[in-house]
C-alpha cells in the first residue's frame, strides 16, 4: 500500500492492546477498531495507538515503521507517529449507542465508523440494515456525530454510497470484490 501512496488502515480482531500494536508495528497507517462500547473502551484503543504522551503503545525502534531503527530520530519519530497515525472506532452495539455521547468525547479518534451488519444484529435484526428501528438508530448515530463536529463512515455498497454521503459520511469502505465486479460491469 504505502508503494503505492495509498493509507493502509488495517482491523485488528479486538480492542487488545497486543492485537493493536501487532498490526501497527507491521507499518499500517492506522487501526479501525471493531465493538468500541463505551467510553473506556474509546480511551483504550487510541492509547494503544499511540505513544507517550498520548498514548502507551510499545516504543520498538526495530519495527517497520520505524525504519527499523536507521536514520530515525525516536523523539521524531514518536511525534510523527502520533500525529499521522489513524484511529477508526467501530460503533457496532447496542451498548455503544446507550454510551455514545461518551464515547464521542474522546479525543484522538479520527472517525466513528458505524458496522451496520453488527448493529443489525444487536438490535436483533440480523442482517437488516435497513429495518427501521436500526435505521434509525443509525441515522441518530450519524447524526450525534455530526453534531459533535467529528468524522463518521460506514461500510457501503456502491449503489448506497451517495445515501451515505448525504447522511455526512466521508469515510466509506467497501468489499473489494464489489469494486471489482462494478468495474467488470462498466467494462462489459
Amino acid at each position: 500500500a504505502k508503494a503505492a501512496g495509498i493509507t493502509a488502515i488495517a482491523r485488528p480482531p479486538s480492542n487488545s492492546s497486543i492485537d493493536i500494536m501487532r498490526v501497527m508495528d507491521r507499518g499500517v497507517d492506522g487501526v479501525q477498531v471493531p465493538h468500541i462500547k463505551s467510553r473506556k473502551e474509546a480511551k483504550a484503543a487510541v492509547a494503544s495507538v499511540k505513544f507517550h504522551p498520548l498514548g502507551n503503545r510499545g516504543l520498538a525502534m526495530g519495527t517497520r515503521p520505524s525504519n527499523y531503527g536507521i536514520g530515525v530520530e525516536l523523539d521524531q519519530y514518536s511525534k510523527t507517529s502520533n500525529l499521522d497515525s489513524i484511529v477508526v472506532l467501530q460503533i457496532e452495539d447496542r451498548e455503544a449507542i446507550e454510551n455514545l455521547d461518551e464515547i464521542l468525547s474522546v479525543t484522538g479518534v479520527d472517525v466513528f465508523f458505524v458496522g451496520p451488519s453488527d448493529l443489525s444484529q444487536s438490535l436483533g435484526h440480523p442482517g437488516k440494515a435497513n429495518e427501521p428501528p436500526v435505521s434509525t438508530a443509525i441515522r441518530k448515530i450519524f447524526r450525534s456525530i455530526a453534531e459533535a463536529g467529528l468524522t463518521s463512515g460506514t461500510a457501503s455498497f456502491e449503489k448506497q454510497m451517495e445515501k451515505a454521503k448525504k447522511e455526512g459520511c466521508c469515510y466509506l469502505y467497501t468489499h473489494l470484490n464489489n469494486v471489482l465486479n462494478l468495474g467488470a460491469e462498466n467494462y462489459l
